[in-house]
């Protein structure tokens, strides 16, 4: 019997990489990205599930929208947290480079592979795919489901490294640019290519402008007080009311709307009103990091949250997959068990195929552009915030 606890303790090191929790290093980080990307796969589960004409109750469909209000958000958010570390430890031009392999390399080669999949397999899949859709992957991301985000933080950082060089704005300056490119990205919504890193510039500048402040002793001690949390709460829970009952939302993200006079102005105020909200959600899961950090519980999350670029890159592909074994082959109609099984499938495989087929593996090429050799364990903060142990190569970057 031991035995067997034994293997299977070693099986799971392996397949979840657990040895990650080893690190106890700003494990807040790790805590929040596996809040954030357990919303983003429940999404993605979601809108699956409802284009295979299934219906959804109400109250997974109104939580959905909440999350909507702060998840994406709170990823451009910690990053630029992050931006002036990373900055400290490297030059402009190697971070450009980083960013290259983690980011849009990573996007430009997974987009292919799951749009490839999708017109291979569009008999099994909900997703009406063609040759054209390959074009979308230079111009509008936003057509390729989950992938948007990668170019979007790239572009982002890569204006921002622009701005910091030439313009050397103040710190309020970089806030007022931030803020520019927000109210007039929807000028460019038909290009989101451009417009998604206008819409998420002002998060990662309001990450970057606090990122000082974020770290001092005063602010942490606020961060990890409970009576911190509990006074967001109410503010957090009316402020999603409020995002349910005007549909700021979908107010603000359309792209098929007119830019000119009255609807512009309607929807300035509402991309007013998601700024805030957007930013009372991410303070609140801030602030539900540090205590899940402070208890020391639910350390799955951690895991999860140290495989997040794995997960989002994978989980839509995978989430296809269980969802049309479920739906087609056993027969499941139930949303909430189908909801269920996808989110399970979502985070988990991922992880485990990354742990056993890609890290020092032969599917390095997966998500790095160079093979790393002779890994060594050591205790990072990445760029774009993940803080984790990681198995980096000797010389790499």
């Amino acid at each position: 019997m031991t035995a067997f606890r034994t293997l299977g303790q070693r099986v799971t090191l392996k397949a979840f990489n657990t040895g990650v929790l080893q690190n106890k290093r700003l494990t807040w980080v790790d805590y929040l990205r596996g809040i954030t990307i357990i919303l983003v796969v429940y999404h993605h589960a979601r809108v699956g599930i409802e284009r295979s004409h299934i219906i959804v109750p109400e109250i997974l469909v109104n939580a959905n929208m909440i999350f909507y209000s702060f998840r994406m958000p709170l990823f451009f958010v910690l990053s630029g947290v992050f931006i002036n570390y990373s900055l400290s430890k490297k030059t402009i031009k190697q971070l450009s480079w980083i960013k290259f392999e983690n980011l849009l390399y990573p996007y430009l080669l997974w987009s292919f592979i799951q749009v490839t999949l999708q017109i291979a397999l569009s008999d099994f899949t909900n997703s009406t795919r063609s040759i054209v859709d390959y074009t979308y992957i230079f111009y509008q991301p936003r057509r390729l489901d989950q992938f948007w985000y990668l170019p979007a933080l790239f572009n982002a950082t890569m204006v921002f490294f622009f701005v910091l060089k030439v313009l050397k704005p103040s710190l309020v300056m970089h806030l007022v640019i931030g803020l520019c490119f927000y109210f007039l990205s929807p000028f460019t919504a038909r290009f989101s290519m451009i417009s998604d890193w206008m819409f998420f510039y002002i998060f990662f500048a309001i990450g970057h402008v606090f990122s000082d402040l974020f770290f001092k002793e005063a602010a942490q001690k606020f961060f990890r007080k409970a009576t911190s949390l509990l006074l967001i709460i109410p503010v957090f829970i009316m402020a999603q009311v409020f995002y349910l009952k005007y549909e700021v939302g979908q107010q603000t993200l359309a792209v098929d709307v007119s830019l000119s006079g009255f609807e512009y102005m309607f929807r300035f105020t509402n991309q007013l009103y998601f700024l805030l909200i957007a930013l009372t959600g991410c303070i609140t899961i801030f602030l539900l990091s540090f205590q899940l950090e402070k208890w020391n519980r639910l350390s799955f999350l951690r895991v999860l949250g140290c495989h997040s670029l794995y997960i989002y890159v994978m989980h839509v592909m995978v989430v296809a997959f269980a969802r049309a074994v479920l739906v087609k082959v056993l027969g499941v109609q139930s949303p909430v068990l189908l909801l269920t099984a996808c989110l399970f499938f979502g985070l988990t495989v991922p992880v485990v195929f990354y742990n056993l087929c890609v890290k020092d593996k032969w599917g390095w090429f997966l998500f790095s552009f160079r093979k790393r050799q002779s890994p060594t364990k050591e205790s990072i903060v990445e760029p774009g915030g993940t803080v984790r142990v990681k198995q980096q190569s000797i010389g790499s970057p």
